[in-house]
């Protein structure tokens, strides 16, 4: 084959990868998500008449980052002008003002608005220390997720009930929407798999408020040697599972906006291969591609910003798709993850046995998705894989809903 004849099938190969974006994959069940601007919504951090006396007289940490807000102000400004007393801080992955780049380490500091010390708990350790739990009389967690078993807030919750439960201090969560809470999907973590980015035994999307999921954890006896924390969840109004939220901050440095915390949960995968998914760019999470990866029309390059240093092929022309026209067609496209741009991606990438990297089944949560891909498996078929273990937890999540749901 000539070179002009394998551009020409390159080509074609990329209308077939369109012609696979624009049908659904799967049977479309359940109506149409509604997609929702928050203000419509009152956040549990919103209730402080619910809470308020829980805080009086105690010293308490509070779990939160740039995401926790109270309307337009910060919950700490919030708690601290309603004369409660937060002794500490503790910041998620990105840091307490939510700058810093994924996987980048966060340090120990004090807030330099209020000086109240600001404990990592994605630096030298992901749980607080018996130490950094010394004379806290309650935690207060309120932190916007997005829904996705490998976005760490989930992790750093599970972290922080431990921690509680070890040392008999309450927790609070303020509830908060899930912008992907209207649907369930992916492999279901196995235990040989749990780190970070999953700890537990779900789906990559899990269709739960992060409240929700603390009470599942709970319940469930995910904590280490069955340990149960002393927990209080203060729910949202106006919320149910079938809503895409608008929110109104961006939950980390990479996902701007909705359409990219709606791609995230497909997207995201990528991370474990050799693509970039549009770190360094202004559109991460809603482009992919790959600069010898011809099969794609759109360009990128991805350059060095805030959020994003050093990204994956910097000042590199990236070949790819842009997914934001897909998001945009929310309410006809399936209620799942979109599978085909992983398995047409290694399809027609020249270099397969470099695609994946040691990353990805982390991701997954399981070998299986990996081996299933590189064995030409359709996303029908790979879907059908995961659902018995889907049903089994659909019956355990089920039973920690406090929304009306979408089922």
């Amino acid at each position: 084959m000539t070179k002009d004849m394998k551009k020409t099938a390159i080509i074609c190969l990329a209308g077939i990868f369109t012609f696979l974006q624009a049908f659904p994959v799967f049977c479309q069940e359940t109506p149409a998500p509604v997609l929702t601007n928050f203000e419509s919504i009152i956040t549990g951090a919103m209730k402080t008449q619910d809470y308020l006396s829980l805080m009086e007289g105690k010293q308490i940490a509070l779990v939160a980052n740039h995401t926790s807000r109270v309307g337009t102000y910060h919950l700490i400004d919030t708690l601290l002008a309603l004369g409660v007393d937060i002794h500490r801080i503790f910041a998620p992955e990105h840091g307490f003002r939510g700058n810093i780049t994924a996987g980048d380490h966060v340090s120990n500091t004090h807030d330099p608005v209020t000086g109240i010390p600001v404990i990592s708990l994605y630096g030298r350790h992901f749980k607080p220390t018996r130490r950094d739990m010394r004379r806290i009389d309650l935690v207060v967690f309120d932190i916007q997720d997005v829904g996705v078993r490998f976005y760490t807030y989930i992790s750093t919750l599970s972290y922080v009930m431990e921690a509680c439960a070890e040392n008999d201090v309450p927790l609070i969560i303020l509830d908060r929407p899930n912008p992907n809470g209207f649907y369930i999907d992916g492999p279901v973590l196995e235990k040989d798999y749990a780190s970070f980015v999953g700890l537990h035994p779900v789906p990559v999307v899990y269709g739960m408020t992060i409240g929700e999921y603390a009470l599942m954890v709970n319940g469930e006896g995910w904590l280490p040697y069955g340990k149960k924390c002393d927990l209080k969840v203060i729910p949202v109004s106006g919320y149910h599972h079938n809503m895409i939220c608008k929110l109104p901050v961006r939950p980390s440095p990479n996902l701007p906006d909705w359409m990219s915390v709606y791609l995230y949960p497909s997207l995201a995968l990528f991370e474990g291969t050799i693509m970039s998914v549009g770190r360094g760019t202004d559109k991460p999470f809603q482009v992919f591609g790959h600069p010898d990866y011809l099969a794609g029309s759109y360009l990128f390059k991805p350059v060095s910003r805030e959020g994003a240093s050093k990204p994956l092929y910097e000042g590199i022309l990236c070949h790819g798709h842009n997914l934001s026209s897909y998001a945009l067609q929310y309410a006809s496209n399936p209620h799942g993850m979109n599978l085909s741009w992983l398995t047409e991606s290694w399809r027609y990438f020249s270099g397969k046995e470099e695609f994946f990297n040691n990353y990805f089944p982390l991701l997954a949560g399981t070998d299986k998705l990996e081996r299933q891909v590189r064995s030409g498996l359709t996303p029908q078929e790979i879907r059908e894989s995961w659902k018995e273990d889907l049903n089994r937890f659909r019956e355990i999540r089920r039973k920690y809903l406090l929304y009306e749901d979408f089922e």
